[in-house]
């Protein structure tokens, strides 16, 4: 059992090509013709599938989660905070499948997953509030904030990395040493925990943007809203 995906597979030409990218690739691919799949059965009108009936819940239940963690409108973050929950929760629950190893226990996909955050808490709040608007409360209260605002959302993005990478790396290395120490014992009592442990760490990080998120663009719009009733 390896302790990280990032071993060289192959090569071509020029380019690497190591595992982690591969299951990557393997994760994207399963998650696109799931989606194509059961998108051709969908209707707008009834009647519905009972598929379709489970996916709508489903949905819900996001939507639900979201609002609840956000306190804002949740369809907006709908598209994000659900294709990465999907990606991680893919990447955790499939190493059940002899031969994947997790692109999550590799810190480069990590570091990529919460780079994705660290974009998004801008984009979500220049949505809401305009570029100028957003860029004006990294100078608020005052101009010298400036440094430390930026350096917090450097070290948070930098703690959300390391948090997913060091959680699966460590439950790798907890099943590798119980499988040296009784190999007959512990696998399927492991591996039923490896999933739930995967799932677990698929929504707290989901649950973590959304916090980054939408704490962003609250605290955006009541600088914003502070800025204007002083000008007023």
């Amino acid at each position: 059992m390896t302790l990280s995906p990032d071993e060289i597979i192959y090569r071509i030409g020029p380019w690497e090509v190591n595992a982690t990218l591969l299951f990557t690739w393997v994760v994207m691919a399963l998650l696109v013709g799931a989606a194509a799949i059961a998108r051709r059965g969908f209707r707008v009108e009834p009647p519905v599938g009972r598929a379709q009936l489970l996916f709508e819940a489903l949905i819900t239940f996001v939507l639900d989660q979201i609002r609840d963690v956000t306190r804002q409108e949740p369809r907006r973050y709908l598209p994000f905070a659900g294709t990465l929950f999907l990606f991680i929760l893919t990447c955790n629950v499939l190493p059940i499948v002899p031969g994947f190893e997790p692109p999550t226990g590799s810190l480069s996909t990590t570091a990529a997953l919460a780079l994705a955050v660290f974009f998004a808490v801008p984009a979500f709040g220049i949505s809401k509030l305009g570029l100028r608007g957003y860029l004006r409360t990294y100078l608020e209260p005052t101009p010298l904030m400036l440094p430390f605002t930026v350096l917090g959302e450097i070290t948070r993005t930098l703690a959300l990395a390391v948090r997913l990478f060091g959680n699966m790396m460590s439950n790798t290395m907890l099943v590798a040493i119980l499988l040296l120490i009784a190999p007959l014992v512990f696998p399927m009592l492991m591996q039923g925990l490896g999933l739930l442990f995967g799932v677990v760490q698929a929504y707290i990080f989901t649950v973590l943007a959304l916090v980054y998120i939408a704490s962003g663009t609250t605290e955006a719009e009541k600088r914003t809203a502070r800025g204007t009733g002083e000008t007023a």
